[in-house]
């Protein structure tokens, strides 16, 4: 699959490396009449899979900014297959905007033909990576581009799992030849829940896969036990720990586009915008020591 990968429609990406904002509805008005400062945009593919305003709204804006699409629906660890009709609505999708880059999870969210509202974890097993990496072929094979991986957020692990996931999401993007996104607040979240250590995540994936990085705020719930549990809710700013997280990630990885996410309780652009501004700074530092170790 690799060497289809590499003769799929897959030049430079027009994403650049820079920080961008994902865009929801509440800001669709806003970002056409005030034209805001930001590089790039990233939207939830399902979303726009219909019919009503938001495609018109989304048609508008990519003519002046650079589009990202962020799958949630495509289930590619369900042991059912992949939904033939969601995979050719996403193509729909696609083909009208033109992305600069498309990403789903490695998660699964169907099952028996019913759609679960959560992205559910996967055991890290070969037989999962063998239903992952033959749904990632398919999607690709179907869309003619590489698309990316993005890495869970996980409150529990299977106890007959046999590969660190970090391991597991490396081999996909081998096998496969498709990228990875790597959710930097993620791997910090799930570290954190399961005792791993976030650097050892970080430099177990290949530098070359990468290519796009998300942030996103989280919160945390006491337990009853006495435990903390750290919750992936993008309701808040990035946590200083996943910013120091991020800047280890720029160092072993470059500058890559970066997303700030916020999804719950959605503030005005303006705060998001600032989120950006914090990576943007981060993005731009690593650039010039990246220039002055080439000089030097």
């Amino acid at each position: 699959m690799n060497a289809i990968v590499a003769k799929m429609q897959d030049m430079s990406s027009p994403i650049p490396a820079k920080a961008g904002v994902g865009l929801r509805f509440r800001h669709h008005q806003a970002v056409i009449d005030s034209s805001p400062d930001v590089a790039w945009f990233e939207v939830h593919t399902e979303n726009y899979m219909g019919g009503g305003t938001a495609p018109q709204y989304l048609d508008k804006i990519r003519c002046d900014y650079p589009i990202s699409l962020h799958g949630v629906g495509l289930s590619l660890g369900s042991a059912d297959g992949l939904d033939v009709a969601h995979l050719a609505r996403l193509r729909s999708v696609a083909d009208r905007i033109e992305p600069g880059l498309i990403s789903e999870h490695l998660s699964w969210s169907a099952v028996g033909g019913t759609y679960l509202a959560d992205l559910l974890p996967l055991p890290m097993t070969e037989e999962a990576l063998h239903i992952v990496c033959r749904h990632v072929d398919q999607v690709q094979a179907h869309l003619k581009r590489r698309i990316l991986i993005e890495n869970p957020s996980t409150y529990l692990r299977f106890h007959h799992s046999t590969i660190p996931e970090w391991e597991f999401l490396a081999q996909v993007a081998q096998r496969t030849g498709c990228g990875i996104l790597c959710d930097v607040n993620n791997i910090y979240v799930s570290a954190s829940n399961h005792g791993w250590d976030a650097m050892t995540y970080l430099y177990a994936l290949p530098p070359a896969a990468i290519g796009e990085i998300h942030l996103a705020g989280h919160s945390i719930r006491q337990l009853g036990n006495g435990q903390t549990l750290r919750i992936d809710d993008h309701g808040s700013r990035v946590a200083p720990a996943v910013w120091a997280l991020y800047r280890e990630a720029l160092k072993r990885f470059g500058p890559v586009p970066t997303l700030i996410e916020w999804d719950t309780d959605v503030p005005a652009l303006e705060i998001l915008m600032e989120e950006a501004a914090v990576a943007e700074a981060a993005l731009e530092k690593q650039r010039q020591e990246s220039i002055h170790a080439n000089v030097t």
